[in-house]
């Protein structure tokens, strides 16, 4: 299992804190230092089940920068979005956490990392 966190993310440090407590086996990724490439994104998207634009960050000063809102919400922009997550960290929706059977969770709340805890951990 895998994490990718942003430390000051008081999200990311509810997960980890709760994965501690479960005694969980997992990885950190410090996802704005370690930054996924585009074919890292689109596996966990992949995995996800997910659209690039379901794990941005819209609010963030880059998004506004660039101009996210705008942009299309569709299968030919798709490679666009992801290129702009890898060139964006910051971005990306944490924390993210692989799990073992394959699938992936956007771990906002308690729910989403017991869920992934349950997924073969």
């Amino acid at each position: 299992m895998e994490i990718w966190i942003n430390p000051a993310c008081s999200k990311c440090r509810g997960a980890l804190t709760l994965l501690d407590a479960e005694g969980a086996d997992y990885t950190v990724r410090r996802y704005l230092e370690d930054v996924p490439s585009p074919e890292e994104i689109r596996a966990v998207l992949d995995r996800l089940g997910l659209e690039p634009w379901d794990i941005t960050r819209t609010q963030e000063a880059a998004a506004k920068e660039l101009g996210l809102k705008e942009w299309p919400r569709e299968a030919g922009s798709r490679e666009r979005w992801i290129a702009a997550l890898s060139e964006h960290p910051k971005l990306i929706q944490r924390p993210i956490i692989t799990a073992e059977d394959g699938t992936a969770v956007v771990a906002r709340s308690e729910e989403a990392v017991r869920d992934a805890l349950g997924r073969g951990v």
